[in-house]
């Protein structure tokens, strides 16, 4: 594990630090979590952005994922009609 230094806004700070205590965390393993967060969703938008991408590239065709109604497993729960 490795040491870092880092300059934080002192409102961020007093709010980081109250959630800290709250959920009786120390600052570090707060970090780590948020870090992780935010490359996870970092991750996530870029996948999102290359889906996109794709489909400009290579767009559906109408009709593509048309089902027709009989295909279509409704089965028989509560939702069904009966």
């Amino acid at each position: 594990m490795k040491t870092i230094q880092m300059t934080v806004e002192d409102d961020l700070l007093a709010r980081v630090d109250a959630r800290v205590k709250d959920l009786g965390l120390t600052r570090s393993a707060f970090a780590r979590d948020a870090f992780r967060l935010a490359l996870r969703r970092f991750d996530e938008l870029e996948l999102e952005q290359r889906q996109i991408a794709g489909y400009r590239k290579t767009p559906t065709e109408p009709a593509e994922f048309d089902v027709p109604e009989s295909d279509h497993a409704w089965g028989d729960g509560p939702w069904s009609a009966t």
